[in-house]
């Protein structure tokens, strides 16, 4: 630095004399001098690529200061106050508008403008605009987590990460919505909320005429027209396309699961399965279908029942001219072209290609067969199977299928248990939903 500055022994002699504010102000005017001289980034020293970061090197936290008392712990705070004192000596960027009270920190801002990124990662190929992005960068190579959740045993690798993870524990929702009183504990989730109060879909697709609310909804969608998994499982050979399903995915293997059931002490991986699962409490199906008038418990629900009418079927096997109407069927459907039955019984050597198979297979295990035909007592485990063994019956036969559900008001009996719910509520006084 002290070429830049002078460089003789004179000139660090008066440098080193200076008063701490006099030392702050005659940096900050070498930077402003010396910030658009045309240098080898290189070779470039920290000092001039970024003359406020040689400033905190120099000053204490709580020297920051120097016009008045007061101190400060964070360069952005600090840049903000020294505004107060510059009074209309500000540096306006002619971009955008913004202003700024040095110079360093104009020049810093117009690279987002410009595209500017000379600070390279040497692990891969990304650059940032400054060099404290760039550290926050090499933490995810080295695995450093410095900044040490003191409610659990979480860290993390930058300190705006930790800030955002402590309002788990404190509750803290510091941005409201202005439209509908809605408050968030990021600024991002925030923005992402906002779009649904402008309803506008920006992101479009490029191979549907499908538009979404937020860029990683249409990146997550184009996967399913490119057939993309970039995220990789390390301890199987699953992929996925977004890495919230991988995160969810490793739950698995880790045998987490932190959302409980609060009616039955169930606990699932995920809150959306939670959600799903407490539909089975509440009997709640708000979701109707205006063709058939079928309700659902869950939004996504209703959207799938309705490509039953629409005929639409957006999830195309790649092995054969077979389309889907979700993802997860498709996911089924792949698994006759794979030969793969992940679903294994804990009982015999009998695997399952779905979990739905492997149910009604388990009943076959630890279920009596409940279901009984009057003509040949032969008994059977579902009443689709009693139905089909009737067929076998000659003449005209009425079905009779066991009903085990009994109103313990009335008496009648119901071959479900939701019949039987819905019934109930003809004693309670309650409408009972068609």
């Amino acid at each position: 630095m002290h070429d830049a500055i002078g460089g003789n022994i004179g000139t660090l002699v008066f440098f080193f004399s200076l008063t701490m504010s006099e030392l702050l102000v005659k940096v900050k005017d070498w930077a402003n001098e010396n910030v658009n001289k045309d240098v080898n980034m290189k070779n470039e020293t920290l000092e001039l690529r970024q003359p406020h970061t040689e400033i905190h090197h120099i000053i204490s936290k709580e020297e920051m200061s120097y016009q008045c008392d007061k101190t400060l712990t964070q360069a952005s705070h600090h840049m903000s106050h020294i505004g107060t004192h510059n009074g209309n000596q500000t540096y306006e960027c002619c971009q955008c508008g913004k202003s700024f009270p040095y110079k360093s920190a104009l020049m810093v801002h117009l690279r987002m403008h410009t595209g500017e990124k000379p600070y390279q990662c040497t692990q891969c190929d990304k650059a940032f605009s400054m060099i404290v992005n760039l550290k926050r960068h090499i933490r995810t190579h080295t695995g450093e987590k410095p900044y040490h959740c003191s409610h659990c045993d979480k860290a993390f690798g930058n300190n705006s990460d930790l800030t955002i993870h402590l309002r788990k524990h404190t509750g803290e929702k510091p941005y409201k919505c202005y439209q509908c009183e809605k408050y968030f504990s990021t600024k991002t989730n925030l923005m992402r909320h906002m779009v649904s109060h402008t309803g506008e879909k920006a992101y479009q697709c490029s191979h549907c005429d499908k538009a979404f609310l937020h860029n990683n909804h249409l990146v997550s969608h184009q996967s399913i027209h490119t057939g993309e998994k970039p995220y990789q499982c390390s301890l199987c050979d699953k992929a996925f396309n977004a890495s919230n399903r991988l995160k969810e995915h490793m739950k698995i293997h880790t045998g987490e699961k932190p959302h409980q059931c609060n009616q039955c002490n169930m606990a699932f991986l995920n809150r959306a399965t939670l959600v799903r699962h407490l539909k089975i409490h509440t009997g709640e199906k708000p979701f109707q279908c205006s063709k058939c008038g079928k309700a659902f418990s869950l939004n996504n629900q209703l959207k799938l029942h309705q490509r039953t009418h629409t005929g639409e079927r957006p999830y195309q096997c790649s092995q054969c001219d077979k389309a889907c109407i979700s993802s997860s069927r498709l996911t089924v459907h792949m698994r006759t072209h794979t030969g793969e039955k992940p679903y294994q019984c804990s009982q015999c050597v009998k695997a399952f290609p779905e979990s739905g198979a492997l149910m009604r297979h388990l009943k076959t295990h630890i279920q009596k067969k409940s279901y009984q035909c009057s003509l040949c007592e032969k008994t059977f485990l579902q009443d689709r199977y009693l139905k089909t063994h009737m067929k076998r019956h000659p003449g005209d036969i009425i079905i009779s299928v066991e009903k085990p559900y009994q109103c313990n008001l009335c008496k009648k009996t119901f071959s479900q248990n939701r019949y039987l719910l819905q019934h109930m509520k003809i004693h309670s006084g309650k409408s009972p939903k068609l």
